[in-house]
């Protein structure tokens, strides 16, 4: 099966100088159905590799090839038709009803001049229900809670259409309850045939809803392949410079945990 993104060598640097890059020469592909997970300490440069593979950012090197077509030579509203982005941390500005804020994923397949018509809003209502947020509908969206508004944003990017979901640690700040929810709809996402890059600073997640996992260390991709084999103890340790066991959890959990020894302390 051909990849739905596939991403070559790619480097950025945010100053003249590629000897200050971001990244540089990270390379992946995601199929459909397929998960990968992105892993690192903060700061490595997770969140500006997933703008650019979104086509947020622009002025990287290399290629980020969707359905073998490179996103370089592609209008932004053509990419945003098959790779929906959901950014980490952004807050609602001004209270749009949820319905509102959905249905504005509708716009890279809108004409400058067009409004959403009933298919429009039909599609954005589906999205709303894969998302489990239909009868936060006519809500303000600055009154939702954390969770709520990460379901929205995740079914924003779904009213795009797409291919390929791009999520920015989509669990962050969130309680324990609403991480359960996201992920369950993460994986359902994924089941369903879409192709899904996750940046987290969770390894557990990994072996809860990823394909594949890798990890962003020394602007390179130091480590990539099946969650198994990327999070260990070892490779943990050496990521986050503390120490961690990966371990086997039974009594009807039946998964893996990566937790830190606290060993120092």
């Amino acid at each position: 099966m051909a990849p739905l993104v596939e991403v070559r060598d790619l480097a950025f640097t945010y100053t003249n100088s590629m000897a200050d890059a971001t990244f540089r020469d990270v390379s992946f592909s995601v199929r459909p159905g397929e998960l990968l997970c992105l892993l690192g300490r903060n700061g490595t440069g997770k969140s500006t590799l997933l703008k650019c593979v979104s086509n947020v950012l622009q002025g990287w090197q290399g290629a980020v090839l969707l359905d073998g077509s490179d996103i370089a030579a592609m209008r932004p509203s053509e990419v945003a038709k098959s790779i929906g982005y959901v950014p980490q941390n952004q807050s609602p500005g001004f209270p749009f009803l949820v319905r509102d804020i959905v249905i504005m994923g509708r716009a890279p397949r809108l004409n400058v001049f067009s409004s959403p018509g009933r298919r429009d809003r039909e599609i954005a209502y589906r999205a709303m229900e894969t998302t489990g947020i239909l009868d936060l509908a006519d809500r303000p969206c600055t009154t939702l809670s954390g969770g709520e508004w990460q379901l929205a944003l995740i079914a924003r990017a779904l009213a795009q259409e797409p291919r390929v979901l791009v999520l920015d640690e989509p669990t962050s700040h969130l309680d324990m309850g609403n991480q359960v929810i996201i992920l369950r709809v993460v994986k359902s996402l994924r089941k369903n045939g879409l192709g899904i890059v996750m940046a987290s600073h969770f390894p557990d997640l990994a072996f809860i809803v990823a394909t594949e996992a890798a990890i962003l260390d020394r602007a390179r991709i130091v480590h990539k392949g099946p969650p198994d084999e990327v999070v260990t103890d070892a490779k943990m340790r050496q990521t986050y410079g503390v120490e961690v066991k990966v371990l086997y959890v039974g009594e009807g959990v039946d998964r893996k945990a990566c937790l830190p020894t606290f060993a120092d302390l």
